[in-house]
């Protein structure tokens, strides 16, 4: 039995709504996983999410993104290492900071992958996916003032859910870790501002 506030649960004491909202999150996982299934052993599906799974690791995408964005006009090269400087912070916040205050395993391993693409076993908590996090975090960013902004966070979806696809996140980290890397976005873009 999981010890983690968002694993498995046992049956929820009748006056306990954190393990009830618990119980609830872990029966939206699960329903989703098995909603999921359908889609995984796909070829063009797994080569698409795998890779997409394997460009977001370490923000390698986001990096190249802001690097090419910065050689547009208007443009500075400092641009490009002041959005990796957010980049890194925001990995320093999910991965250093709110990951530690959770303690949920991952759906599954790297080493349980059956496919022969390639994967990374993380050595983080599952909450929140640090994947998701990075993803909305530098679509927000870099959508600013960009005719660009749909694709950017089309391809924010893609490497989110490409977690769940993988098996390295439940559905709800992959929510949640939106739901951060949008607020630090937003709120970097306010700093930008200034």
């Amino acid at each position: 039995m999981s010890a983690s506030p968002l694993g498995d649960f046992e049956p929820a004491e009748p006056h306990d709504p954190l393990s009830a909202a618990a119980q609830q999150i872990a029966r939206f996982d699960r329903a989703v996983d098995r909603w999921w299934e359908f889609l995984r052993g796909r070829k063009l599906m797994d080569r698409v999410m795998y890779g997409a799974s394997d460009i977001g690791e370490f923000s390698q995408i986001w990096h190249v993104l802001g690097a090419v964005r910065a050689l547009g006009p208007r443009r500075e090269a400092s641009d490009a290492l002041r959005f990796s400087a957010l980049m890194a912070l925001e990995s320093l916040v999910v991965n250093q900071g709110v990951k530690r205050l959770f303690a949920r395993r991952r759906p599954g391993t790297a080493a349980e992958n059956p496919t022969d693409h390639r994967l990374r076993q993380p050595i983080t908590s599952s909450f929140p996916s640090g994947h998701a996090s990075a993803a909305f975090c530098a679509a927000v960013v870099l959508s600013r003032g960009s005719r660009l902004g749909p694709i950017y966070r089309l391809a924010a979806a893609i490497v989110a859910v490409s977690r769940v696809h993988v098996r390295l996140h439940h559905a709800s980290d992959v929510i949640a870790g939106a739901a951060v890397g949008e607020a630090i976005g937003r709120l970097a873009s306010r700093l930008m501002r200034r």
